[in-house]
């Protein structure tokens, strides 16, 4: 009787995790199907578009002499008519402020903001930002960072082109350059498959971040929402918590013509990998309910189905099945990133596919939980 009742409650759990891994299979076809695919028949402006509003590129820098010396150039030659490149020089205290100095005589439409460091009063990136807002002179504001660069001279066209009514806000796409760093495929992956989710999100009319790297939105915008007040307490946000707050079904563009991207280096140590993941996770909790749901769905329906897949084949309880579901996600997660990965420029990995998706799951509940539990106290 006692053995009889052990092999019941054997079976029954085995047949309760086995729907568990049905139910979790399910949900992500979901998310592929209703929101990952919507992407793929986007058809982004191929022919360079006419644009012509003016335009405000600003820039947050704190100790970035290197790659203001190496990038701001590329910024200030942009192929556009009417703009200019408000620099904030955020309390650095590297050669920052000769290197802008030496720019500045060279660039007319370059404007710089100097913020000074005070004992009692420490700034973050939002305060920096804010400053460069109020000293832009022109309404439509685009937004970088130091260590970007754009993909071509026409980056501020694409970008600049989306602004027509009712469009308030675009986002932007931004990869990381390839190297040969063993970090380098995973990170590439991770961007790709993040912004695969949140423009797709935007199409669907439920924009809920955008990436600070590549983003734009209106003065009018910034300062109807009082900038950033909702969340300054927060030291990272800048980008994704006003998207997430701000952007509506109407309101919102995106841009993905391969012109319009721009490029940065990605970090090379796990320590830095770490720092900065902590910090972008670390906003999560702040984002609106409908969206801390969906994103946790997928963070944890896609960790739960890789745990499930390897105890049923460990176990080998139902094998073929599970291995059969497996393969039939797989084959479907193929089909909508053949394209969208050769759009944002990841082509190359794909291949890492069934690996690098198992990773990524575990990566987005780990970072996920970590991000909840500690806080970031510095930008920079």
């Amino acid at each position: 009787m006692h053995d009889y009742f052990n092999q019941s409650l054997e079976t029954y759990i085995h047949a309760a995790l086995f729907i568990l891994f049905q139910s979790c299979f399910l949900i992500q076809l979901y998310f592929l199907v209703t929101n990952q695919s919507r992407l793929t028949r986007y058809k982004p402006v191929e022919t360079l578009p006419e644009a012509s509003v003016p335009i405000s590129v600003i820039i947050s820098a704190r100790n970035e002499a290197d790659n203001l010396r190496e990038n701001l150039p590329a910024i200030l030659e942009q192929n556009y008519p009417d703009f200019e490149v408000v620099v904030i020089n955020d309390c650095s205290f590297d050669s920052s402020d000769i290197v802008l100095e030496e720019l500045s005589a060279r660039y007319p439409h370059l404007k710089i903001v100097t913020i000074t460091e005070h004992v009692r009063f420490k700034t973050g990136k939002k305060f920096a930002l804010t400053l460069g807002i109020k000293a832009a002179k022109n309404e439509h504001l685009l937004f970088t960072d130091a260590d970007c660069i754009p993909a071509s001279p026409n980056w501020i066209t694409y970008m600049a082109a989306n602004f027509n009514q009712p469009i308030q806000i675009v986002l932007g796409y931004s990869p990381y350059k390839k190297t040969g760093n063993f970090l380098n495929p995973f990170i590439r992956f991770e961007t790709i498959k993040t912004a695969i989710n949140y423009l797709s999100a935007a199409i669907n009319g439920d924009a809920y971040m955008g990436i600070g790297r590549n983003l734009a939105y209106t003065k009018t915008l910034f300062f109807s929402v009082k900038g950033f007040a909702a969340h300054m307490h927060v030291i990272s946000g800048d980008d994704d918590l006003f998207v997430n707050q701000n952007a509506t079904s109407a309101n919102t563009a995106i841009e993905i013509n391969a012109d319009a991207f721009i490029y940065t280096d990605a970090k090379t140590s796990f320590a830095s990998l770490f720092r900065q993941k902590k910090r972008h996770f670390g906003v999560g909790k702040l984002y609106k309910q409908r969206h801390r749901r969906m994103l946790s769905i997928d963070a944890i329906s896609g960790f739960l189905f890789y745990i499930l897949l390897t105890s049923c084949l460990v176990f080998n309880f139902e094998p073929l099945l599970a291995a059969g579901l497996f393969m039939f996600r797989l084959i479907f997660q193929m089909i909508i990133y053949s394209r969208l990965f050769k759009r944002l420029d990841g082509k190359d990995l794909l291949w890492y596919m069934p690996f690098f998706d198992a990773v990524y799951y575990i990566y987005l509940n780990t970072f996920g939980l970590i991000g909840s539990l500690i806080k970031t106290t510095e930008w920079k």
